[in-house]
């Protein structure tokens, strides 16, 4: 135990005295939180959108007067008029334009004889998040225009559909905070832990070691749990000033901050472990380096941390189903997002448990003590 606690000490007052490489562990995750959150989370406001109207009767008038209304109110876009609509197609190629709607001459004569009239929508289809945004917007305008002025009484017995939200309204950016909390908790183990000790090898500091009566099992579990306090502070860090930043309600309520806090220490456990089973083997001091960014990738993505793994393909969700990413960001969203208890987390933090146990033997059997 003690020559355990000499490794552990030895790590954590050398990564002490390397305070830009704190400082960097802990601010690329929050600035990934705060950049991503709003940069993907916000509401597409301000299109531009031109406007041909080639009918200007009354009921062309009604159309033009409720795009007016969603221009006052949500501000999804701006209206533009055009009188032609070559030009507008044009500006729409040049990137000047989001969107060209094109009223026919025909429209209002169709509306009042009640066939079928149509308004068209060019969208620059590049940008499907643009063009998708239009389309519900206008969709749900003409949904509003052929509803009848007076409000018929519902027939009896007709089914209806009456959505209740279960948890209030949340932004991407809480959506978006626990898998930066479990990338934060990442870098940190890469950083803090994996690419300093293939430093260390590389520069011989690990010579010593192999000339004491340190056994393997203490080495790694030295290197652990070094590498663990680190990644958990990390964690801490950013859970603290995510939360503030996020605007998640009530984020200082002490039961749910320790369920918090023992998902950072399991996670960081799983994933100090696999680190070392990575590097075990390692001696070229590029390749954590190289293996960062598809790690990162590899565990990140498919967790579930920026989009549903329901959408996933069928080898995408295989991957998910055995990275460790995904169950420490379940957790973390069951506990941020909905304040849940321990029962709904117990087989995260049972998979992440087994998951440490697994990859800190498998680690401790390929340590090598030669050089």
């Amino acid at each position: 135990m003690e020559r355990m606690l000499a490794i552990m000490e030895r790590e954590l007052l050398r990564f002490s005295k390397s305070p830009a490489l704190i400082t960097m562990s802990l601010i690329v995750p929050l600035l990934q939180l705060v950049v991503l959150g709003y940069a993907f989370g916000g509401t597409v406001r301000h299109l531009r959108v031109a406007i041909v109207d080639q009918d200007r009767a009354v009921p062309a008038v009604k159309f033009r007067e409720l795009l007016g209304a969603v221009q006052a109110n949500t501000s999804t876009f701006d209206t533009i008029e055009y009188h032609d609509v070559t030009v507008a197609i044009d500006a729409l190629r040049q990137g000047k334009l989001n969107g060209v709607i094109t009223i026919p001459p025909d429209f209002s004569r169709r509306t009042l004889d009640k066939r079928a009239p149509q308004i068209a929508l060019i969208t620059d289809n590049t940008d499907n998040v643009v063009a998708a945004t239009l389309t519900a917007s206008l969709s749900n305008l003409l949904v509003a225009y052929d509803a009848p002025r007076v409000v018929q009484r519902r027939i009896p017995g007709a089914t209806s559909l009456d959505v209740v939200e279960v948890y209030p309204y949340v932004p991407y950016i809480q959506y978006l905070l626990p898998g930066s909390i479990v990338m934060s908790i990442f870098m940190m183990v890469m950083i803090g832990g994996g690419i300093i000790f293939i430093d260390d090898k590389a520069r011989g500091l690990h010579e010593g070691y192999l000339v004491t009566p340190v056994t393997a099992l203490e080495l790694i579990l030295g290197f652990n749990l070094s590498g663990a306090i680190k990644a958990v502070i990390a964690g801490l860090v950013l859970m603290t000033f995510g939360t503030l930043i996020a605007g998640v309600p009530h984020p200082f309520e002490v039961l749910r901050l320790l369920r918090m806090l023992l998902v950072i220490v399991v996670t960081s456990m799983a994933l100090i472990s696999m680190m070392f089973l990575i590097m075990v083997r390692m001696n070229n001091p590029l390749m954590p380096r190289a293996l960062f960014g598809a790690l990162n990738t590899l565990l990140y993505f498919p967790s579930g941390a920026v989009y549903p793994q329901q959408a996933f393909p069928g080898w995408l969700r295989a991957i998910a189903i055995v990275d460790p990413f995904t169950y420490a960001v379940h957790a973390l969203k069951s506990l941020i997002l909905k304040n849940t208890g321990l029962a709904a987390i117990t087989n995260d933090l049972l998979f992440l448990s087994i998951f440490s146990l697994v990859t800190l033997g498998a680690a401790t059997l390929l340590f090598r003590r030669t050089l």
